[in-house]
Parts: structure tokens; sequence; C-alpha cells
């Protein structure tokens, strides 16, 4: 998108002012929270959370590989409703609360410790809280 602007001359010029790109968007916002949920996990196995479902452990970069499936999925999430869904923005955080809400699911039920399963929760709440508002504002309200 781009805005017309008057420039010294007088005359119209075409001047960049939109928003990244759903995709570029996408792309920040998971590094941003591949990198976030890294650490968190890092800092977590640090004071000692064992980060193992069924004794396997989780590796770090584990953590970053599915957040960075967790952007791409909510581009892909965020370009079919910005085509098909009457109000684009509102449909996709409301689908996207859903879906958080239900990721949280599996870590209240795996096999491991509290503290593990509190670890894997607020990952995907950081992850949600980084790459949801940065692919929505980019979506149409109307």
């Amino acid at each position: 998108m781009t805005e017309t602007a008057i420039n010294n001359t007088g005359a119209g010029a075409l001047t960049p002012t939109a928003k990244p790109s759903l995709w570029k968007a996408a792309v920040m916002s998971g590094v941003v929270a591949a990198a976030a949920t890294s650490t968190t996990a890092a800092i977590a196995r640090a004071g000692d959370v064992t980060l193992a479902v069924k004794g396997e452990q989780i590796p770090i970069s584990g953590f970053a590989l599915i957040t960075v499936v967790g952007a791409v999925l909510g581009l892909i999430l965020a370009a079919v409703l910005s085509r098909r869904a009457t109000r684009p923005r509102r449909t996709f955080l409301q689908t996207t609360a859903v879906l958080t809400v239900l990721s949280l699911v599996p870590d209240a039920f795996a096999d491991t410790t509290t503290a593990s399963k509190l670890v894997l929760a607020l990952t995907h709440l950081i992850a949600a809280a980084i790459i949801v508002p940065s692919l929505a504002a980019r979506l149409a309200t109307t």
C-alpha cells in the first residue's frame, strides 16, 4: 500500500507508508518469538526444569523450530482469512485465541513434571503474544 504525498515541488509522489506485508510480519515475529521461546526454555533448563516428556528431553532448538512452524501456520491462516472473511482481523483474533487455548491442552496432560508443563504452556503463550498481534495488525478490520 502507498499513499500520495506532496513533495517540495508540489508534485504528487508515491511514498511507501504501508506496514510490512503479511509474510514479512510473519518472518519478523516468527524469528523474535523463536528467540523468546528458546530463551525461556534455556532459562528454565538452567533453573533445573527438565523439559522432558515421557523421559525424552526436548532440545532447545526444538522450541525455535516449532515456534517458526506456528508462525507459518499463522501466516497461512491470516492469508486465507484476508481473502475470505468478512472481518479478517476479528476472525483471525477469535480463531487464534481458540487455537492458543487448544495448544495448551497437550501440555496439561503431558507425562512430565508440573514445572515442565508450566514452562511448555508459557512458551505457547509467549509465541502467541508475539506472533498473533503482528499478523493481526496487517489484516483489514472490515
